[in-house]
């Protein structure tokens, strides 16, 4: 069975500092459906990797198997931090984690078949700094950028939380509200009251590739107020669902031999026009998607005649946004 639930991101970053307390909040991943019956259940499989060549029993992470919410399960203190970092000297240690999804409850043998996201945790040897030292762009937001990635053709799901789960804990005393600013008509939703961002309806590559939005974050701390926006990118992954259209509607093309032709004149062209992928390397894969043939039962046709296959990539402009496609030439 074909997996169908899938993460809106590649990988996710975060800081961890000496000696926050257990049960402290790190991050929420979120997962979106293929379908509309599917339950996503995350889990935490394998060792942490550090640096590329070695890996450590994970004592240290957990993730909450319906939420998503990646927390820490044992304080991380200055021994911990020596045995993950590289060397005692280091002021930061980096290491990485995969978060699995299932549609199901998991089996620890599923953990090399499911899909998997990456985390990547800057482990910080020094203790958190206190909330008032922090810019307004540390406490709103990570050194992620804010960019995803959708499946066209799929039901509406929650894909980001604004909120910081860990600023949330520690920051108490600040007032860290959000706004998500956006055209209007825009297919996504900004819920104040769970600080979660949602795909509201199911998304078409062929008529919009890529919608770029602001997230806007308001600090307030007493009479203070500080604000500060950033790009919120989403993409529109394509799934093959279109057919191939001609300019013109018909799919032949007549041509008339006049004697003494040289060898490679064009005789006859066709166009094809793909609105739904772009050209793919190497090219032959596009190639063979698509073939020209001559129809005749003449051996002398066949040996005298080819069709050459030319493709490039061309912008589609439905309601005024660009869409890649593809324009084929024979």
């Amino acid at each position: 069975v074909a997996l169908g639930l899938y993460f809106p991101r590649k990988e996710y970053l975060e800081n961890v500092y000496i000696d926050e307390p257990a049960g402290m909040p790190l991050l929420r991943i979120h997962a979106l459906k293929d379908s509309h019956d599917e339950v996503a259940h995350f889990h935490l499989c394998q060792n942490l990797v550090i640096s590329r060549a070695r890996s450590h029993e994970n004592n240290w992470f957990q993730i909450r198997e319906k939420t998503g919410l990646l927390y820490l399960s044992k304080s991380l203190d200055r021994e911990d931090f020596n045995m993950l970092s590289v060397g005692n000297w280091m002021p930061l240690s980096k290491v990485m984690l995969y978060v699995f999804l299932s549609s199901h409850p998991f089996q620890e043998k599923e953990c090399d078949s499911a899909t998997r996201t990456t985390v990547f945790l800057s482990l910080i040897n020094a203790t958190a700094p206190p909330c008032s030292s922090l810019t307004a762009r540390q406490l709103c937001f990570t050194e992620m950028d804010l960019s995803f990635h959708i499946k066209e053709n799929k039901p509406p799901g929650t894909f980001h939380q604004l909120q910081l789960p860990s600023v949330h804990h520690l920051c108490q005393n600040l007032s860290i509200s959000y706004k998500l600013l956006a055209a209007e008509g825009v297919p996504f939703r900004y819920n104040e009251s769970t600080s979660s961002v949602r795909v509201t309806q199911r998304l078409d590559r062929e008529e919009r590739e890529r919608y770029e939005l602001i997230a806007k974050c308001t600090v307030r701390e007493g009479f203070r107020e500080m604000q500060v926006e950033v790009p919120f990118l989403v993409n529109v992954l394509d799934e093959d669902d279109s057919p191939p259209f001609l300019p013109n509607g018909t799919d032949t093309a007549d041509a008339v031999v006049e004697f003494n032709r040289k060898e490679g004149t064009v005789l006859s062209t066709l166009t094809v026009y793909d609105a739904d992928t772009t050209p793919i390397y190497p090219l032959e894969s596009s190639r063979k998607k698509y073939t020209g043939t001559i129809i005749t039962d003449d051996p002398w046709i066949s040996e005298t005649f080819r069709v050459e296959h030319i493709f490039d990539e061309i912008h589609f402009s439905p309601n005024g946004s660009q869409v890649r496609g593809t324009r084929h030439e024979y």
